[in-house]
């Protein structure tokens, strides 16, 4: 009985969402239906300029909503205007892939998503020419993970979902699909 691990957003994709793609876009292969190829979450945090310790605090978060260790990403050159010099920490990054991806995500739709304040869902035209979508959260307070009692600074966040849809009617229809909250 070696039965191999599937997350229950990828069986939904799979079964429900593969099926509906085809019916609608008239794809003759189920390849060639759109997917999510990877989501990138970005954690901008200028902060740390003033206090190292910030980054630290914001690589530990990331890494216990993501269950991946962020890449720290550093300024490439100097900008005077917003004190910074090349080298400075400016945030921190992760890429989740595969079966990672749809755990993230089935836990941000299903858990995080409901905890945030006053929700009407996202837009749905934050979509870039090639099907992929971007969103912003202000605080990380909302995924379960994160105890708020030990927070002592909330960091907001990017994350892009990139698909390999062609057109954003596509990728809308996909992430629909998967049951992502757009608003009406």
């Amino acid at each position: 009985m070696n039965k191999t691990y599937i997350p229950r957003l990828r069986e939904i994709y799979e079964k429900e969402a593969v099926p509906k793609l085809k019916e609608k876009f008239g794809y003759k292969n189920s390849l060639a239906c759109p997917r999510l190829e990877k989501i990138v979450i970005n954690m901008g945090i200028g902060e740390a300029k003033e206090d190292p310790k910030i980054a630290e605090k914001a690589k530990r978060d990331l890494s216990l909503i993501t269950g991946q260790v962020p890449k720290i990403c550093r300024a490439r050159k100097a900008i005077s205007n917003f004190k910074i010099k090349k080298g400075t920490i400016v945030g921190c990054a992760v890429t989740l892939r595969r079966k990672m991806m749809y755990e993230f995500l089935d836990r941000f739709i299903n858990v995080a998503v409901p905890r945030i304040r006053d929700f009407r869902g996202f837009n749905p035209n934050s979509f870039d020419a090639q099907g992929n979508y971007t969103l912003g959260i202000s605080e990380h307070t909302i995924f379960v993970e994160i105890e708020p009692d030990k927070v002592d600074k909330t960091f907001g966040m990017d994350i892009t979902l990139v698909t390999t849809a062609q057109s954003k009617e596509e990728a809308r229809e996909l992430l629909k699909l998967l049951g992502f909250p757009f608003r009406r």
